[in-house]
């Protein structure tokens, strides 16, 4: 048995260290820019894969460090230096995870170079699963693919909400029910390739935070597919329609998969938030003097960052477990995944509101970016499942219960 041990590992300590260099040298400095333009940083995203820092051989190195802590780690110093433009290199992932969860070993080879492109000219993808009356009642889907057995096409009709990179993205992984009957369990995943006819996206949706990142909803009108693109091919569909058909329990269905993938590494998203909000605001209390001393001798500051620190090191020990229990096949008997997204998420929330309340009038005005990261910082009891649902989650693993 060998010791236990928190020390990160060399290679750990080093990729640290790289994104970080990234994160500070790149994207900090280019972050209020790219949040006023609301508009998707690409010659970020070129330099990124210039580096190595946007690809995937960089997703894969770190899903190969057996701990797990590799992406959560990379996250977190990424988004330290600015959500947005973090999401606009991580969001590609997400469709990525999804082709790695349920795909097949010729579509990781056919689709995965395809949603990144080159260094020369890089790509972004973009995951489909949200719909305007299913967010969190991912059974409500009503996006539809049925088989044309003739061709071997499958046609998708139907709309996806608040896609990360929809329209501009050259791959889309699309959910879609193919037998409704079965609620989530009658679900598959798709590719729809680059320049297919029937997807549009008519308009980009201005947001509170995480306006470097492009965000639409996607229009999927009679999309036709080839029979390749279905994730996990039609014989492992028709064998899980089948047992789902019998009664027999499902393995998962296809947006959950990806959602229990990357829940650790959106709260390392989250954590990386709000430790730079942290730091900040520490910075400026030590340096702000009021009465004739700093005002980080005063308790009530003293307390409050002592408090900010004291939760995203709790956090971030819940992301890093769950994070390793993922990556070592231990399940999550009470929910240690979503309890470590939604234990970051509510701290990235409550620090980035502490840091600007430490400014005080300062931290209201766009000359300190602490009003930035608390715009950001709410996302992240939004997406990829509320703070409700992962509550929600928590609640029926410890009871048993379908509550």
């Amino acid at each position: 048995m060998p010791e236990f041990s928190l020390d990160l590992s060399e290679e750990q300590r080093d990729l640290r260290d790289w994104v970080h260099g990234f994160a500070a040298e790149v994207v900090r400095p280019a972050a209020a820019e790219w949040d006023a333009r609301e508009e998707t940083p690409w010659p970020i995203i070129q330099e990124a894969a210039k580096v190595g820092l946007y690809g995937f051989e960089f997703l894969a190195t770190c899903w190969a460090d057996p701990t797990g802590l590799s992406l959560p780690i990379a996250s977190e110093e990424l988004f330290w230096g600015d959500a947005g433009i973090g999401l606009s290199l991580f969001g590609t992932s997400l469709a990525v995870a999804a082709i790695y969860g349920a795909g097949t070993p010729d579509q990781l080879v056919e689709w995965v170079p395809q949603c990144f492109g080159t260094a020369d000219e890089p790509a972004v993808a973009a995951f489909c699963t949200t719909e305007p009356e299913a967010g969190s009642d991912v059974g409500a889907m009503r996006t539809r693919a049925v088989h044309d057995e003739t061709t071997d096409e499958w046609v998708l009709t139907g709309q996806k909400a608040y896609a990360t990179n929809g329209g501009i993205a050259g791959v889309h992984v699309v959910t879609a029910a193919v037998d409704p009957a079965l609620g989530a369990r009658g679900q598959a995943a798709f590719v729809v390739p680059p320049g297919t006819p029937g997807l549009t996206a008519t308009r980009k949706l201005r947001k509170l935070g995480l306006r470097a990142s492009h965000t639409a909803d996607v229009f999927l009108d009679d999309v036709r597919v080839p029979g390749r693109c279905l994730l996990g091919g039609k014989d492992a569909l028709d064998e899980r329609l089948a047992r789902a058909r019998s009664g027999q329990r499902a393995s998962g269905q296809a947006a959950m998969r990806t959602f229990e993938l990357s829940r650790p590494t959106v709260g390392a998203q989250a954590l990386g938030v709000a430790r730079a909000a942290y730091e900040y605001a520490l910075d400026y209390a030590k340096d702000r003097v009021q009465f004739g001393r700093p005002i980080i001798t005063n308790q009530a500051v003293a307390f409050a960052l002592a408090d900010m620190k004291m939760e995203i090191d709790a956090a971030r020990l819940l992301v890093w477990r769950a994070a390793w229990m993922g990556r070592n096949n231990r399940p999550f008997a009470a929910g240690e995944g979503s309890m470590s997204k939604l234990k970051a998420g509510e701290v990235a929330v409550s620090v980035t509101e502490k840091a600007v309340q430490l400014l005080g009038g300062a931290g209201f005005l766009r000359d300190h970016p602490v009003e930035r990261w608390y715009r950001d910082a709410k996302i992240y009891t939004i997406f990829e499942g509320t703070s409700e649902i992962q509550r929600l989650v928590i609640a029926r693993a410890i009871s048993g219960q379908r509550i």
